[in-house]
């Protein structure tokens, strides 16, 4: 599953209404919002502005957008607000050497300025090879530069969670989490992707993971799956939340036990079909699943 700046549908995100949950200690968990990734709805022939429209038709509360020029991105601002749509968390890229030296776009700090008080989630997904994750201390060159990024983005309101992508420096989630702790900054975490904690073996693992990450993470991404799968086959690894043979409901168990508050979002890379087929049967699979935990 290759994603980079240039095809700018790939990584937004959609924020659904929140949905009180029962959690597994049997106390209300906090409402949580349902998030579909823009791979799920950015689909000819609907315009930018129909795809906003159906969004919010179907109950979605707002987007998480791909990373663009400022100034293009005040526009999509403008939209969601007239929408009363909320821009949830955006998709940025960086690149780690071997020698633990980081970088990113010379926009982000603009982005940054834009986004400010939004209460954005800066997802950051971080190629390239780097150092090895037992070896990582503040000193790390690496973990120095993105707490300083970290900094920047606190004050500005908004929190960044690295998001795990198969192929990448940070592609299995407990590497994402090491690296979080490394960082140990409040406005630092990390994003739970299912398809890719599945892609890279990590199905047996997830709840103890959740547990470990419970207190740095910041959103939640998920589909529908089939258990058993590793590497790339995103066919089966992302399906519409009805659809698959894995469990669902065992990560949603695990969050409302941790007490996460944040989004949880829709992935919809690959998905055949217009946006209509995949984000209506996805809501009502969302709604199922909570109202099959509450009883």
């Amino acid at each position: 599953m290759s994603v980079d700046l240039s095809y700018a549908g790939v990584l937004a995100a959609v924020v659904v209404f929140a949905v009180p949950v029962a959690s597994a200690r049997g106390a209300a968990a906090p409402a949580w919002e349902f998030h579909a990734m823009d791979t799920a709805f950015q689909r000819a022939p609907l315009t930018a502005a129909e795809q906003f429209d159906l969004v919010k038709e179907l109950g979605y509360a707002g987007v998480a957008w791909h990373q663009q020029p400022a100034a293009q991105l005040r526009g999509v601002l403008d939209e969601l607000r007239k929408r009363q749509l909320r821009m949830a968390a955006i998709y940025c890229a960086a690149k780690v050497t071997p020698e633990g030296g980081i970088s990113w776009s010379d926009d982000l700090p603009a982005l940054f300025e834009v986004l400010a008080d939004h209460k954005t989630i800066i997802w950051l997904h971080i190629g390239g090879r780097g150092p090895a994750f037992a070896n990582l201390s503040a000193d790390t060159p690496a973990v120095a530069e993105l707490r300083k990024l970290a900094d920047k983005a606190a004050q500005a309101g908004l929190k960044i969670a690295i998001y795990p992508h198969v192929g990448e420096w940070t592609a299995r989630f407990a590497d994402a989490v090491t690296l979080a702790e490394a960082v140990n900054h409040p406005a630092f975490g990390v994003s739970f992707n299912l398809c890719h904690a599945l892609a890279m073996g990590e199905e047996k693992n997830i709840p103890d993971l959740l547990q470990r990450a419970s207190p740095r993470l910041f959103i939640v991404t998920i589909n529908g799956a089939d258990s058993g799968v590793t590497g790339g086959n995103w066919a089966r690894l992302i399906q519409t939340l009805d659809k698959g043979t894995y469990d669902v409901s065992l990560v949603l168990k695990k969050l409302a036990e941790i007490g996460f508050a944040g989004p949880v979002a829709f992935q919809g890379y690959g998905i055949k079909g217009d946006a209509r087929s995949i984000l209506a049967p996805t809501m009502q699979a969302w709604k199922d699943l909570v109202s099959r935990m509450s009883r």
